[in-house]
């Protein structure tokens, strides 16, 4: 049976380049990079190297990149970070409806201690609407986060007006805050990631969206910026992140990191052309469907659709058998029977909202795959749109 893989939001393969880049150090170098011996200094030169090269991607000092063991965790660190370090200074943050759960629920968290949490809306394309920012922006507000890119519809967010307000604001009062963090797990390999240029403060990456092993990531940290550690123990990761590093997962986030950004002026082109072409055959063949996010501001490789008269479930198990593998949203949910919360902040309706398909293309994707899928897709549409009771 034909495989095809539409699910690159959720994770990628390991590129066989980062792969060999790791090879080394699963077997020969092996040591503990806080060990003092020569298969220590081995491994923590490596590590240090492989910061040094994610330093020179994002334009940043090496001090600055603190490697964890995902998106997740990155993204907790910043939040929590942030707020327990600087909670004399304010206890209110901002972040939009739109959010990975990884800033909602730590957001969620805070509110139970105390803190205020503002939920930014946004307009009916994912946009995060800038005069509510300006709007909700206050003396107390210690950070605000803004995922560059969303991992749902793909949105990419206007990160740099973002900071501009933000910067504004802080010259207004003469204050350091609010601090500004970003979630890029989705952006990377597609997006310029120059934080400087961005004008943030911290910044979420990891590699299982890069073609780089699952379980690392990294979080940008200005050195203008203290976090209170989530994880304490032996002091790794410049005192924020205890525990033994994993050499040989760090060397390869590093290589597939690099080599996205290296990539992406050769893919992006190539993804949006697939992507165009897909969204314009779906919404030709199955009658009834709707685009979800603004069709030009968002990922080159993200395609959220919503079909009226089925079940979103049920539509992925019956692809699955037909060999496509696809999503209904963040894979991190996926098992929950609410509708995402992502398309409900777009105004997309409940009931649309559960007939929501997403596609995400990668490396391997071809057109042949999508011609595949489109065929497929019209077949089993037309199959629960006969047993549905929603009657068109």
């Amino acid at each position: 049976m034909k495989k095809v893989y539409l699910d690159y939001a959720a994770a990628t393969y390991i590129d066989p380049r980062v792969l060999k880049k790791m090879e080394p150090y699963l077997e020969g170098f092996f040591g503990n990079p806080s060990s003092l011996h020569a298969a220590g200094r081995e491994a923590r030169m490596v590590m240090e190297n492989a910061r040094r090269e994610v330093a020179d991607i994002l334009g940043a000092v090496k001090d600055e990149i603190i490697f964890t063991g995902s998106g997740t965790e990155s993204d907790n660190l910043a939040i929590l970070g942030v707020a327990e370090n600087y909670k004399k200074k304010g206890k209110h943050i901002i972040v939009s409806k739109i959010e990975h759960k990884a800033v909602l629920e730590p957001a969620k968290k805070l509110e139970s201690q105390g803190f205020e949490v503002t939920y930014l809306d946004v307009d009916k394309n994912g946009l995060v609407k800038i005069s509510e920012l300006k709007k909700f922006l206050r003396k107390d507000t210690i950070l605000v986060s803004i995922m560059y890119a969303n991992n749902e519809i793909g949105i990419i967010q206007p990160i740099g007006e973002i900071a501009e307000v933000i910067k504004n604001f802080r010259e207004k009062f003469n204050s350091e805050f609010p601090l500004f963090h970003s979630d890029a797990c989705q952006a990377a390999g597609a997006l310029n990631l120059k934080v400087k240029n961005l004008g943030v403060d911290l910044m979420t990456f990891n590699g299982s969206k890069i073609y780089g092993p699952k379980g690392v990531g990294c979080l940008y940290v200005s050195k203008n910026v203290e976090l209170k550690p989530l994880i304490i123990g032996g002091g790794q990761e410049n005192n924020l992140r205890a525990g033994t590093e994993n050499a040989a997962f760090i060397t390869g986030f590093a290589e597939a990191l690099k080599l996205a950004d290296k990539l992406k002026e050769k893919e992006n082109p190539r993804l949006k052309n697939l992507r165009d072409y897909f969204i314009g055959k779906v919404l030709r063949i199955i009658s009834h469907s709707y685009l979800n996010g603004d069709p030009m501001k968002r990922l080159p490789n993200n395609i959220n659709i919503s079909i009226v008269g089925i079940e979103g479930e049920a539509l992925l198990l019956m692809l699955d058998k037909y060999g496509i593998f696809a999503s209904t949203g963040s894979a991190c949910v996926s098992r929950s029977l609410e509708p995402s919360h992502v398309l409900l902040a777009i105004g997309v309706s409940p009931e649309l909202a559960h007939g929501s398909l997403r596609v995400t293309l990668g490396r391997k994707t071809t057109r042949k795959d999508l011609d595949y899928t489109l065929k497929i897709l019209g077949v089993v549409v037309k199959k629960l749109r006969a047993i549905s009771s929603i009657k068109l």
